[in-house]
């Protein structure tokens, strides 16, 4: 008995639902004296099964088991002061609780077990997206950084859309932002493709030129192994932006391969700058390498670079009205690249209405006077930064250091 109440003691005491756990035992309680004190042709004890069910939608099948077990020795207290348990009434009782009961911590012990599958699941799958899509450091060089990625899929916090962050060796910053046809954990393959074969010539090529011409190489090689033809028979390709961006001279670059045109935020204006040499997207294995022609543009001190994908301005309405991007971030006012992407965050969410119908990324960059160089063996931020306020799958905005 004194292990008994002891096992009791440890479920009440449990951190997890404390409250909540001491709802079943308090049931058995009840049901017990007002069964016990009411007329012998009245019969409560069947009601004793609550106990445990609800025991199992709180706790496991441990606990739940101990207060299947409580219920049963009030039904057979009840029984003993109700006229003996040689009642036949009374026996019925007794043997349908105790089969009620352990057919619910059954169950309890096959949800459990399948939890903890799903639990491993999908670790294994965070896992892996966050070394696919690694968070770009806050500072690199003299650039201000901020990005927001928004999953179409429940439970998945990256899918097609992708963008990095790399040194070159020659005092820059090398920025790619793409959309791979398709959405969700199905096309994380063919991000896969594009980001590694950035990271790796991102340092090594010396014109931008040839670094996309590089990822147009490696794209047509690779992207037929990864891609899920089965489900998706379909051409598959990758919308891209590659930018070059000098530490020390405000003239950068960029080839667009298909993707929509960037914002460039300057003195409180916003321009569109559209490529007036645009490729088509990586994949396509049509355009020769001479072809991959960059387009300049100018990013001063103070002015911030808006990269987005398709999702972000496809985003509609309940009424089907797609997301102005650049009338919106004209009309909010001059900030950081943290605030600026709260502002979009806020408003997108409130523009849709709902869970993003396909997956967006937005990547934000300031020019700033000092310069503050990543260094490569510092831990990575990790990437779960999920607000438990927002929608599932919409990853939360870093804050102000």
């Amino acid at each position: 008995m004194g292990v008994l109440r002891a096992s009791v003691d440890r479920l009440v005491e449990q951190p997890s639902g404390r409250g909540l756990v001491a709802i079943p035992l308090a049931l058995i309680f009840v049901i017990t004296i007002v069964d016990i004190h009411s007329p012998t042709n009245i019969h409560l004890g069947p009601l004793l099964v609550i106990a445990p069910a609800l025991t199992a939608s709180l706790k496991g099948p441990r606990p739940t088991a101990l207060v299947g077990a409580l219920a049963l020795a009030a039904q057979v207290f009840i029984a003993v002061v109700h006229g003996g348990l040689t009642t036949t009434n009374h026996v019925a009782q007794i043997i349908a609780l105790f089969v009620l009961s352990a057919l619910v911590v059954f169950v309890c012990h096959v949800r459990e077990r399948r939890a903890q599958e799903l639990l491993r699941a999908r670790s294994v799958a965070e896992t892996a997206q966050r070394a696919l899509l690694r968070p770009p450091p806050r500072r690199i060089g003299p650039l201000r950084v901020a990005w927001l990625y928004l999953a179409a899929e429940d439970e998945t916090q990256i899918g097609g859309d992708l963008f990095a962050i790399a040194r070159a060796a020659h005092s820059s910053t090398r920025v790619i932002i793409g959309d791979v046809r398709g959405k969700g954990l199905a096309s994380i393959g063919e991000a896969s493709v594009v980001l590694g074969a950035f990271r790796e010539g991102a340092h090594r090529y010396a014109t931008l030129s040839e670094l996309t011409a590089a990822l147009e190489v490696s794209v047509c090689r690779d992207l037929g192994e990864v891609a899920d033809t089965e489900n998706d028979p379909g051409e598959h390709f990758v919308t891209a932006l590659v930018l070059d961006i000098p530490d020390h001279d405000p003239q950068a670059e960029m080839i667009s391969c298909g993707h929509p045109p960037p914002l460039l935020l300057h003195d409180h204006e916003v321009t569109v700058l559209n490529a007036r040499r645009p490729i088509p997207p990586l994949g396509m294995c049509e355009v020769p390498a001479s072809s991959h022609r960059a387009d300049p543009f100018t990013l001063e001190t103070g002015d911030i670079l808006l990269l987005y994908t398709d999702g972000v301005i496809e985003a509609r309405s309940p009424a089907g009205v797609f997301y102005p991007l650049a009338e919106r971030v004209a009309a909010f006012p001059a900030s950081s690249p943290d605030a600026l992407l709260r502002h979009i965050h806020a408003d997108l969410l409130k523009h849709i209405g709902d869970q993003p119908a396909d997956d967006a990324a937005l990547l934000i960059i300031e020019r700033t006077a000092s310069a503050h160089f990543h260094r490569p063996h510092r831990p990575v931020q990790p990437f779960d930064g999920i607000d438990r306020q927002c929608p599932s799958g919409a990853a939360s905005l870093p804050t102000e250091r």
